[in-house]
């Protein structure tokens, strides 16, 4: 039976397109609801897009717990083998609109839903083991230059590069964006990373620093910089286009689930800070342990409603897993969800895609505000009333395992050659794969060719302290492509 077509407050409309007006061409009527009403919804239907991430492509599947790590962390969904949880992952590139095209040099936004028994985990992730800062204050900035100049609405490639030169610490993320890792062939043939440092804790109170990997079970796939730039123009959207068109054809990408842990022994002894987002833990002092496997297996039935309506936060979390110290990622768990709440709602949690699958959601504190749909607990008191007993559930904190002590003061992280020390084993790996070195320093050049010449010169010596080799090579394109009097 054919649904009855209404307006949106479930009043019959005959003729949709009729107006009511004084005789067949006189002016319109203001009390002509059915008009206003439409008139007025289209006018709002376009929410604000994100700041990052905002274009994105997302799908629906499951993920299957396949080796036993209740060793390292108590959390429900991951007691048991074979155990399965329902997902959403939504991929994304950072920087470009919502009509930016997927092709575009740009790390890749890798974040998925786990709806488990104990509420919504969300993991936050992106293709890129590492980023561009390690300084929460320096993120506004820092986007803002890989964004469009305020006066001419474009891109700036001499504010691309003003800031990456005087930011060292952003060369080991810049090494991967310029090679052929920056233009992943498709959302399926790409990895993802947490990048940032958190802790696991198993149900004895132990716990470990951690970081996760989806390795990609179709494998790596990139674009050259030519091929990514023939694709924006031929078919801007083809990492949207391909992942739905596999899903439905029922080719489902698969992503393998791994681990590192570290003690807080460790922590102390590494070269490098644990906290530091720019940097990697080394796999051979780190081995990846295994943990589980997740698929993608149905495409959104809408897109606006699944996808562009799905909120995810690093704050999202579940017993047994918590942030570290890393500042980046304290500075993440207020601004997503803040973001949120700015761009859907008070009530973003209430949106289906958002919506924990428990169904208990009971914080009778937290009421009323825009689009508050669950029926806002009734008459419950709007505090925790003496005559409403409450269960609190217990599980394993990690209050007191990591103690902090220190006068309150401000920190920048200062610039040393360690800076340096894993981009340049980054370029001794790329050496290792045909042409991938000569793409680097190609890649490099092509974009930089439209800076002017001074931020050229500073290019040039910000690669040059990963390997004169490479510095030597994007000098010596940058010449021919941009030649100087």
């Amino acid at each position: 039976m054919a649904p009855v077509f209404t307006n949106s407050n479930g009043c019959p409309i005959p003729e949709p397109f009729a107006t009511q007006r004084v005789g067949k061409h006189g002016p319109l009527l203001l009390q002509d609801f059915n008009l206003i009403d439409s008139l007025a919804h289209f006018d709002r239907e376009r929410i604000p897009e994100r700041v990052v991430h905002a274009k994105g492509s997302g799908a629906f599947g499951e993920f299957e717990v396949t080796d036993d790590i209740t060793d390292i962390v108590g959390s429900a969904f991951l007691d048991t083998v074979g155990k399965k949880t329902k997902i959403f992952t939504r991929f994304s590139t950072v920087g470009g609109e919502l009509g930016s095209a997927d092709a575009a040099r740009d790390p890749r936004g890798f974040s998925t839903k786990f709806y488990t028994e104990e509420g919504n985990l969300d993991l936050v992730y992106n293709n890129t083991p590492v980023f561009f800062i390690r300084d929460p204050s320096k993120f506004p900035h820092f986007i803002h230059t890989q964004k469009r100049n305020p006066q001419t609405h474009l891109k700036d490639a001499n504010m691309f590069w003003d800031y990456l030169t005087t930011n060292q610490e952003s060369i080991h993320q810049v090494m991967t964006l310029f090679s052929d890792r920056g233009t992943p062939a498709s959302y399926r043939e790409m990895h993802g990373y947490s990048g940032h440092t958190y802790k696991w804790s198993n149900k004895k109170g132990e716990w470990h620093y951690v970081q996760v990997h989806f390795v990609s079970d179709q494998g790596v796939k990139t674009l050259t910089n030519e091929e990514a730039g023939a694709l924006s123009g031929s078919n801007p959207d083809h990492a949207q286009e391909d992942l739905f068109k596999n899903i439905a054809a029922g080719n489902f990408p698969s992503w393998t689930c791994y681990v590192q842990t570290m003690t807080l022994e460790q922590a102390k002894a590494a070269p490098f800070s644990v906290f530091d987002l720019t940097k990697v833990w080394p796999h051979k002092d780190y081995p990846l342990r295994r943990f589980g496997k997740f698929t993608l297996n149905k495409n959104p039935e809408n897109y606006f409603a699944e996808v562009e309506q799905a909120a995810f936060s690093p704050a999202h979390t579940v017993p047994f897993m918590e942030p570290s110290a890393d500042p980046v990622l304290q500075s993440r768990l207020f601004s997503y969800a803040d973001t949120h709440r700015h761009r859907l709602g008070t009530n973003y949690t209430q949106i289906p895609v958002n919506c924990p699958v428990t169904g208990a959601v009971f914080n009778p504190h937290m009421r009323d505000g825009a689009f508050q749909v669950n029926g806002n607990l009734g008459a419950h008191p709007n505090y925790l009333a003496t005559d409403k007993p409450v269960e609190f559930k217990q599980f394993s904190l990690q209050e007191d395992q990591e103690v902090w002590e220190g006068a309150a003061c401000p920190f920048h992280w200062k610039y040393t050659d360690d800076d340096f020390i894993q981009a340049t084993a980054l370029y001794k790996v790329l050496g290792k794969y045909p042409n991938q070195q000569k793409n680097l320093a190609h890649n490099v050049a092509v974009h930089a060719a439209a800076a002017d010449h001074a931020i050229q010169d500073r290019v040039i010596e910000y690669f040059n302290k990963v390997s004169h080799e490479l510095g030597s090579n994007i000098k010596k394109e940058l010449l021919q492509l941009s030649p100087r009097k």
